[in-house]
């Protein structure tokens, strides 16, 4: 049996999602005439309590869009250190929105309203134009780590307060909001923009979506179509949208119990030397110093466990709806079994 813990994203549709791909009603997204796009996008609009959404192709997208819309050429970007805005979007920033990026060193990709406020650039003409704030909930680097609602609030009273425009790359928000329990609309109420997407955590086989005001998603779409990101009959993907939106929230907490077990396993490794907490759906792990995390990987991957090297020394594992109590079972035995080659 393998054992595929390199993404949430590795997973295929259910037979119940695929049902709901073949059946759907389509047209022309490009054109605007595509019911199932045009239900997908109302759909997720109204769970976060805004005015209007945008459908996708990835996170990418979604989270390129935003910064090219809520800036200018020159403007300046504050996100942390480890966001995916900043370290895999192939440096859409700069060539995409020709803005500077503002690195913040936070706990674990977390911003606070403090550190927001110590980026913000003084009014000289030396620096850019602090324009925009970018959120990243939950953080992949930091392990799942996740923000709550009063963090938020915070920071978007210094927005607020300086006039800046706050942005959320929500890849994995629904793992956030099914650990805190906190409401969708909250969300709507706090950011200018948010991405959310349906290839990870929700199982789609491709898409995200991009939420804002009405005058915000027609700049977007008007930017979408200049990358090429048009797409034709693209209700089919939509519909496993909006089945996922429907049926594959909830079971979320299933992926942060099967990664909280893994923990407990990864704790009886010698070569382990650090676990990152466990806050939903990510396992990061620090292995000694003279372990390789591309070799230890390559090993893993000898039993049937397929893992990313995430540093030097670092090894994340996903959980996600593709990986079950039996596979749990397994992955258990062969770690039991050692992983590291012993002379």
């Amino acid at each position: 049996m393998s054992i595929d813990l390199r993404s949430d994203t590795v997973t295929k549709p259910t037979p119940a999602m695929l049902e709901a791909m073949f059946t759907a009603e389509v047209g022309d997204d490009v054109l605007g005439d595509d019911p199932t796009v045009l239900a997908l996008e109302e759909k997720a609009a109204r769970l976060f309590g805004m005015e209007a959404a945008l459908f996708c192709t990835s996170g990418t997208m979604t989270n390129q869009l935003a910064i090219r819309t809520h800036t200018r050429p020159g403007d300046d970007v504050i996100c942390d250190q480890l966001s995916h805005v900043y370290l895999y979007e192939g440096g859409g920033i700069a060539v995409n929105a020709l803005a500077s990026v503002n690195l913040v060193h936070g706990e674990r990709g977390k911003l606070t309203a403090d550190l927001v406020l110590d980026h913000i650039q003084p009014d000289d003409l030396h620096k850019p134009i602090s324009r925009l704030v970018c959120l990243e909930n939950t953080v992949n680097k930091g392990g799942g780590s996740y923000y709550t609602i009063p963090e938020i609030a915070a920071i978007r009273q210094v927005c607020d307060d300086h006039g800046l425009r706050l942005h959320l790359d929500g890849a994995r928000l629904f793992n956030a909001l099914i650990e805190t329990g906190e409401s969708p609309e909250a969300y709507g109420t706090l950011f200018d923009s948010i991405s959310i997407c349906l290839s990870k955590g929700l199982g789609c086989p491709v898409g995200s979506l991009l939420l804002g005001k009405a005058d915000f998603i027609k700049q977007a779409r008007r930017y979408r179509k200049l990358m090429g990101g048009g797409w034709r009959q693209a209700g089919y993907l939509a519909a496993a949208g909006i089945y996922a939106l429907d049926h594959h929230v909830n079971r979320l907490k299933l992926d942060h119990a099967r990664a909280r077990k893994i923990g407990q396993m990864l704790e009886h490794l010698p070569e382990v030397e650090e676990i990152y907490p466990i806050d939903t759906n990510i396992v990061i792990f620090r292995l000694n110093q003279n372990i390789l995390a591309a070799d230890y990987v390559d090993q893993l991957a000898r039993k049937g466990i397929l893992a990313v090297p995430f540093g030097r020394h670092l090894v994340r594992f996903v959980t996600h709806l593709d990986f079950t109590d039996e596979h749990l079972e397994n992955l258990e035995l062969k770690l039991k079994e050692g992983v590291v080659s012993r002379s």
